[in-house]
């Protein structure tokens, strides 16, 4: 771990900073899930949030989306809390493993539930079905999805606001090589028109491909920040630091 110890603080919060998490900690009972996390997110970045299960990923993006409450410091997008956000889905996209699909539903009309909720035009709908590569399919019930179709309609639904920041938990589960690629190409098209992007995921390769920058969090603390252009530098790959600073939770 010595190799990579000059990077282990994130990058400090700017006046500017999307997503700014400031000494964020989650207890359970004598279950501590995070553990006085820092760091901040700048615009026109996607960001890897990486780490083995139980780390923290998952509860730290709960309490940035106002789904848990924190049990001390800041969770902000914005310049404040999620909930306090006006028109939120115009903000903040976000892609959960459980989001919930009605399976009798069209995924049209799902979307379009959720459009009117959140006072999105129909015709957002029919562009966020041709971003997903989903018109063809958008008669059908959610029900007959595959895995990946279902993905795809999750990430349409997060898009329907046109949001500046995405926050994506494991979005190329059940994608296929095209559809990978449809998601990196993605991606990278909203990050150079000035989006925010953070993503949680365990496939190392495809994040490696995808971001600017990892996050790595063991223990519920950030143990790495560094960008991959600093991996390349130096020689190392994604999964040479990675295992590296999680080789401890082994031991």
């Amino acid at each position: 771990m010595s190799a990579i110890a000059d990077q282990t603080i994130p990058h400090p919060a700017t006046s500017n900073a999307v997503v700014r998490v400031t000494s964020l900690t989650k207890r359970y009972g004598s279950l501590t899930a995070v553990d006085d996390l820092s760091f901040s997110l700048e615009p026109g970045t996607i960001t890897g949030f990486l780490g083995p299960n139980g780390a923290g990923k998952s509860t730290t993006l709960r309490m940035l989306l106002g789904l848990a409450e924190p049990t001390s410091g800041e969770a902000h997008v914005f310049g404040g809390p999620y909930r306090q956000l006006d028109e939120p889905a115009r903000r903040v996209g976000a892609v959960l493993e459980n989001n919930d699909m009605h399976p009798g539903r069209s995924g049209r009309n799902h979307l379009r539930i959720l459009a009117l909720a959140a006072g999105v035009s129909k015709r957002r709908v029919e562009e966020v079905l041709e971003l997903g590569s989903l018109t063809g399919v958008a008669k059908r019930l959610v029900g007959t999805y595959s895995f990946g179709m279902r993905r795809r309609l999750g990430l349409a639904a997060a898009l329907l606001g046109d949001p500046q920041l995405l926050i994506l938990d494991e979005p190329g589960n059940g994608l296929d090589p095209k559809g990978m690629h449809w998601l990196r190409s993605f991606l990278r098209r909203f990050a150079d028109e000035g989006g925010t992007v953070l993503i949680s995921s365990h496939v190392l390769a495809e994040v490696a491909q995808t971001v600017d920058r990892v996050l790595i969090i063991l223990g519920g603390r950030i143990v790495t920040g560094i960008g991959i252009g600093e991996l390349a530098a130096r020689g190392q790959t994604l999964e040479d630091v990675y295992l590296s600073v999680t080789s401890t939770e082994a031991s």
